[in-house]
């Protein structure tokens, strides 16, 4: 493993890479990953799939089995990559068990078209985790106003969370409420609140890509000064209250009975612009119980060339808080900001899913 990676493990960051494909389980290169790169776990979701399956003819001889049984694109679509995250759930199974489920968790995402639609989420939660029926499965349910309440409903069932789409810190805020109040539902239905996990994943890159074309638009020196700070420091105020959480009473309360703790989990860690350190988004967010999810790319040049010099968020608070009034004063609105990036995101999961549905009903049509 590579020395780089072993000392994000000893901070408390577990690695987990954000890409599934048939490729890279029927090559092995999944679990090759897992053993030479400290590999902990997977994020997919609509976009990562429509790509894997558009791509070669890996997926050619189901769906000829499909065809044959005259099942259509919805169906098809859910039963390729359940099929997938089943099998990646497979690899990862000894992380999972050597870790006592902390890691070695894959995540499927909700149907995105249902991300304003609570019942029909949590429907789809349910359907997820009983047609994958693995231990290590994350459901992915989106921080949407609707998204809230089917996070606690999931949770309170005994299904494991993966909270997705979470960009502001208010909503972040109440991400942590609506886990707090999963868990204790399931307490009180009964359920071993050790055997549950959940991470919020919290979006980064994109958080800058949005605010530096603002500040590209007022085009002041003091616009051009802030450019690349907005996402870091965001995501550092969110750390803040998950530590704030830690000391609450509802999770002392909950903790003292074997819960685990909702890690933070920070998605959207390529660098989009090539002005920026391609592990810029890994290195500054170095902290005790946290994820780091990483496009391949990333994860490979992290290994390589990360810097890790020990906690990269504590002692940042003010100054981060102070980042965000800066942008402000310039006339960067912050809650326009995390609305837009939210909106965006259900649509590109949307339209990606939309993608997935043709490119499966290509393969049908064409009995693979």
């Amino acid at each position: 493993m590579s020395e780089i990676v072993k000392r994000l493990e000893t901070t408390g960051v577990a690695v987990w890479l954000d890409d599934l494909s048939r490729e890279l389980l029927t090559g092995g290169e999944l679990g090759r990953m897992v053993r030479d790169l400290g590999l902990k776990g997977i994020t997919s979701n609509p976009t990562i799939f429509a790509r894997a399956v558009s791509k070669g003819d890996t997926y050619d001889g189901q769906l000829r089995d499909l065809a044959r049984r005259g099942v259509g694109a919805e169906e098809a679509a859910r039963l390729l990559t359940a099929y997938d995250v089943r099998w990646a759930c497979d690899v990862l199974g000894p992380v999972y068990r050597a870790t006592d489920g902390e890691d070695g968790r894959v995540s499927i995402e909700c149907d995105p078209r249902l991300a304003h639609d609570t019942e029909a989420t949590i429907a789809e939660a349910r359907s997820l985790w009983w047609l994958v029926d693995r231990p290590n499965l994350f459901v992915k349910i989106p921080a949407t106003e609707e998204g809230l309440p089917a996070i606690s409903a999931a949770l309170g069932e005994g299904i494991s969370v993966n909270v997705t789409l979470t960009f502001s810190l208010d909503r972040y805020q109440r991400v942590v409420d609506a886990f707090l109040t999963g868990l204790e539902r399931a307490v009180a239905a009964g359920h071993e609140p050790a055997r549950l996990a959940s991470v919020a994943s919290f979006f980064v890159s994109r958080m800058d890509t949005e605010t530096d074309r603002r500040l590209d638009a007022i085009g002041t020196p003091e616009a051009r000064r802030l450019r690349g700070r907005a996402a870091i420091a965001n995501a550092r105020l969110a750390y803040e209250h998950f530590e704030r959480m830690l000391g609450g009473e509802r999770w002392q309360a909950l903790a003292a009975l074997g819960a685990r703790p909702q890690r933070p989990l920070w998605a959207s860690t390529g660098v989009k612009d090539p002005a920026y350190p391609d592990t810029r988004y890994v290195d500054a967010l170095v902290a005790p119980t946290t994820v780091s999810t990483m496009p391949e790319p990333t994860l490979r040049a992290v290994a390589d060339h990360g810097r890790v010099d020990g906690n990269a968020i504590r002692g940042t608070y003010e100054e981060s808080r102070e980042t965000l009034a800066e942008l402000a004063r310039v006339g960067v609105s912050y809650d326009d900001v995390v609305r837009a990036l939210e909106d965006d995101g259900v649509a590109r999961f949307t339209k990606s899913w939309h993608e997935l549905l043709q490119t499966v009903q290509g393969g049908l049509s064409s009995g693979g």
